[in-house]
């Protein structure tokens, strides 16, 4: 049976098991990507500093550069 070289499974039970979870996440990630080139997903405008400047990181460094 072609599932089961495929898959690498000894069992019909596992084989289906493993083709059908590889399917959904495949589904799924076809989907997901069909939804960001859609535009799906809005950012928020990323962080500034005091003076307007934006981060590159939105973590602010423990030690800032001083001025």
């Amino acid at each position: 049976m072609d599932l089961l070289e495929i898959t690498g499974e000894k069992n019909k039970s596992p084989a289906v098991a493993k083709a059908v979870t590889e399917f959904v996440r495949r589904k799924k990630a076809r989907e997901f990507g069909r939804m960001i080139r859609e535009g799906a997903f809005d950012y928020p405008e990323p962080p500034r500093d005091a003076d307007g400047i934006e981060f590159a990181n939105p973590i602010p460094p423990l030690y800032p550069d001083p001025k």
